[in-house]
């Protein structure tokens, strides 16, 4: 979706205070082709719920790093089956116990980091994206999770020029669990991202 710096700050005025549902509706009447990408992290399961909820046929991209506890996994069983998730599935070209075996996890101040993080999530996410060329992109990215982040907004443009479309920008971690609460959905906090180390930290597929 082609649209000024301008445009964007003026529809991010307009889009504050708005519920998800109608950016996430007004996004997808404006698109062309829109995904959502996942991770099924802490209080991922709003995005998914309120995306499907407006277009349950909207691809759900998700990266599987092979380094995600049992807990992520059997959470994001259940979103898939509970929710319907058109889920596309991209993983790593190398297995993780080939890579443990060569490489293991290395530090963040490890020369092999970069090359890890490359190998577990951004090459499969540059391939999810060039597969399915969105011109729109639903995350959960939320204003506070880190200083990237915060210099952001409901909209944003990707680097490659793609909508970046975060309808739960502003909310705060009490806002979401109310959501949650009351549309019935479960959320899973025993979650591991292998790339960050810190939970403040980028693994650069938004930079």
């Amino acid at each position: 979706m082609a649209l000024t710096q301008d445009e964007i700050q003026n529809l991010n005025r307009q889009f504050k205070g708005i519920p998800p549902e109608e950016i996430i509706s007004w996004a997808i009447k404006h698109g062309k082709k829109s995904v959502v990408t996942t991770n099924f992290r802490p209080y991922e399961v709003a995005i998914l719920h309120a995306v499907t909820e407006v277009d349950r046929n909207t691809p759900v991209i998700w990266c599987d790093t092979g380094y995600n506890t049992p807990q992520t996994y059997k959470h994001a069983e259940e979103l898939i089956a509970r929710l319907g998730l058109n889920i596309k599935l991209y993983v790593p070209k190398q297995t993780s116990s080939h890579r443990d075996a060569v490489m293991g996890i290395p530090q963040i101040d490890d020369p092999r980091h970069q090359e890890f993080t490359e190998q577990v999530k951004l090459e499969p996410f540059r391939r999810a994206m060039d597969e399915h060329k969105p011109d729109v992109w639903f995350t959960n990215l939320r204003k506070g999770q880190t200083a990237l982040r915060d210099s952001l907004d409901v909209l944003s443009m990707s680097k490659d020029g793609v909508l970046k479309v975060s309808p739960f920008y502003h909310w705060s971690d009490v806002q979401l669990d109310a959501y949650l609460k009351e549309h019935g959905l479960p959320n899973e906090h025993k979650y591991f991202d292998p790339t960050k180390v810190l939970a403040n930290r980028e693994c650069g597929l938004h930079t």
